[in-house]
């Protein structure tokens, strides 16, 4: 059938990934360094990514495509947790689509039991927060270049870290792409020591508006003092920036924010 749905110029795109974290079903995805709609039955064709692209790639065009399918569109979201579903329904709601709204409450109500048993489960242990600050740090070697961590906390990816853990609290955070630490070699000295450590990738991790909904609580949860951003110079990797921003914007909280971008040799740009 005919309808609205979004359109991406693969010659305008550049892969930054900013249009990812903007789509509320999780329709569009970085594929070989290229936004895609990945279904078009995920795309309601409302087209809320559209001013988030900073190349004017995404259009919305009425052309032949599958039926929009929230159902589908819910199962998607669904695979990045209760904050990404939360942020779906707002959309829904925000722009009036009471009809999807009520499909959308309906199939969540049908799966209320099983969320709750997956709720319940244990989860995996190497997830458990863990605080290092003021613990004894093992010596890993007696050799004269042995290096000390900076690391205070455990978990670092975002994915797995609670909003509430106490490593946050009256803290300076470090968000950094997961490249930064392994082309800069000084990271730990430079940017961690006596901070709190937030990693993902902009690119190729998946749910990326969880992502923004766990900082706005983080900010929201707690007194942080400012906020390191750490990125690769690639384009795609300048979602790290876009994502805490829209995260303190949410949040409603006043936090400094710092920006450094490091080389493909290592170097502070």
């Amino acid at each position: 059938m005919r309808r609205k749905i979004i359109t991406i110029d693969d010659n305008k795109c550049n892969g930054c990934g900013v249009c990812v974290p903007a789509c509320h079903e999780g329709a569009i995805k970085i594929v070989n360094g290229k936004a895609k709609l990945s279904q078009d039955a995920l795309c309601d064709g409302l087209g809320a990514c559209l001013g988030e692209c900073p190349q004017s790639a995404i259009t919305v065009q009425e052309r032949e495509a599958d039926d929009y399918s929230e159902i589908a569109a819910l199962k998607n979201i669904s695979k990045q947790g209760a904050q990404a579903v939360d942020a779906h329904l707002k959309h829904l709601q925000d722009h009036g689509q009471k009809e999807y709204l009520a499909v959308a409450m309906s199939y969540l109500k049908e799966k209320e039991l099983q969320m709750t048993k997956e709720k319940s489960s244990c989860g995996c242990p190497g997830a458990m927060a863990r605080d290092f600050r003021g613990a004894v740090k093992p010596v890993g070697s007696m050799a004269p270049e042995a290096v000390t961590s900076g690391l205070e906390q455990w978990p670092v990816q975002l994915k797995l870290l609670s909003s509430q853990a106490p490593f946050f609290e009256g803290r300076e955070i470090v968000v950094s792409a997961d490249c930064v630490p392994f082309t800069y070699a000084n990271f730990h000295s430079r940017f961690l020591k006596g901070k709190a450590l937030v990693v993902f990738c902009p690119k190729l991790d998946e749910g990326l508006e969880s992502y923004v909904e766990k900082l706005v609580e983080i900010f929201k949860r707690h007194a942080t003092l400012s906020v390191s951003v750490v990125r690769m110079e690639v384009p795609c990797c300048g979602g790290t920036l876009k994502i805490v921003e829209d995260a303190v914007r949410r949040s409603g909280k006043n936090v400094v924010i710092k920006e450094y971008t490091i080389s493909l040799r290592g170097e502070i740009v």
